[in-house]
């Protein structure tokens, strides 16, 4: 089946083109990292993958897109900066667009991300996820989070799992048509679960993921025994949720993720995207588990890493990697998050009060002063930080 029959199939009980909201249609969703990878496709067409896949959505990082419906031509803004529409980044998404474009119907899409592009770190999952979302708002389509997890898989496969926050399973259906390929929402909920996303390298990567996917598959003798690499992995870290076992989930993600690069490295010729920085930084974290500290990392195509742990080892961890991005996927009571800003005291992030205060990051807060008046003049109350705070201990 070729895309836009996929695309009519989905869309053959919506009024498509009939209505157009003015206003545009916006949406947001979550960046994800795979704990049990998507690697190989069966169908390149509608990017229907050889084994399932499981994923953990990233807190506040992701993509929020708003579409119009207006202008002679499209116009891409990505982070208030308007795109070549020659360039990788624009022809990508006109392609994608055209599948669902109504006759003489123009775009005006405006994308904005905290997730470098092309780097390695799913921000194609999140925008095509926050495309799909908006488009369905922009023309009421009404479509259930199955079907745009489908159409969201046609534009890039591992968004079909940035519909949902949390763990998502991508499953890997059989249908010729792709209708039984896609996102499912796992019902576990784990507060004290964190994500470091540790940056490496930000630039656009050598070689696409989708690229060394297809070489992968053609070239390497290792990728024979890649299905079942998956099938056990993915039964791993399914009980890991289920037992809520930390170090097999651990162990479960850092094996499947080291055997994906493995099978790529055999690749002819070979394909490699870790920098040394990448191999530096595995092995502090095998250092660190030598300590003691029950740390696991996981890599997808490209140099970066981002780190599993919990909630009770951030500050060891950060001591270890100062400039980590600790990243809570759910809600924690028991932890303090703050508004980061910049020099103008605009929002762009939020991080747990630890993480935030031992890397410096600049931070919305409030300071009450307690004043009163007396016959010698104005009286200030004054008050000494603890000797045990982790930061300006005993400081008046």
């Amino acid at each position: 089946m070729q895309k836009p029959e996929a695309i009519k199939h989905l869309l053959r009980n919506s009024n498509h083109g009939s209505f157009v909201n003015s206003d545009g249609g916006s949406a947001w969703a979550p960046s994800n990292v795979a704990l049990c990878k998507y690697w190989g496709k069966r169908d390149i067409e509608l990017n229907l993958p050889v084994t399932s896949s499981l994923s953990i959505s990233l807190g506040k990082k992701g993509t929020f897109t708003n579409v119009k419906q207006q202008g002679e031509a499209d116009c891409y803004v990505l982070n208030n900066i308007t795109i070549d529409p020659n360039s990788k980044f624009a022809k990508r998404l006109c392609e994608f667009l055209n599948l669902f474009r109504p006759a003489f119907a123009h775009y005006l899409i405006t994308i904005d991300t905290n997730v470098p592009i092309a780097a390695g770190l799913a921000s194609s999952a999140c925008g095509f996820a926050s495309l799909v979302m908006a488009l369905n708002n922009l023309y009421d389509w009404r479509l259930s989070k199955q079907d745009l997890s489908i159409l969201a898989r046609i534009g890039s496969g591992s968004a079909c799992r940035s519909i949902w926050e949390g763990f998502v399973e991508w499953q890997v259906g059989e249908d010729f048509n792709g209708m039984d390929s896609h996102g499912k929402l796992l019902e576990h909920y784990w507060p004290e679960l964190r994500i470091g996303v540790l940056t490496v390298a930000i630039g656009e990567k050598p070689l696409s993921s989708r690229d060394a996917m297809q070489h992968t598959v053609l070239t390497s003798p290792l990728y024979a025994a890649w299905p079942d690499q998956v099938e056990q992995d993915l039964a791993k870290i399914k009980l890991a949720l289920a037992r809520k076992d930390f170090v097999l989930l651990g162990e479960a993600a850092e094996i499947n993720s080291r055997a994906m690069h493995a099978t790529m490295q055999a690749a002819n010729p070979s394909i490699n995207y870790s920098l040394p920085e990448t191999s530096q930084a595995m092995e502090l974290v095998w250092e660190l588990r030598r300590n003691n500290v029950p740390v696991f990392f996981t890599q997808d195509a490209g140099p970066n890493l981002q780190l599993l742990f919990l909630r009770e080892h951030t500050e060891i961890i950060l001591r270890t990697f100062p400039q980590l991005d600790v990243i809570m996927p759910f809600p924690d009571a028991h932890t303090e998050q703050l508004i980061i800003v910049d020099d103008n005291d605009a929002e762009i992030d939020v991080g747990e009060k630890l993480a935030v205060h031992l890397q410096g990051k600049q931070h919305r807060a409030f300071s009450v002063f307690i004043l009163r008046k007396s016959e010698e003049g104005v009286e200030v109350l004054l008050q000494q930080r603890a000797s045990n705070k982790y930061h300006s201990a005993n400081l008046w």
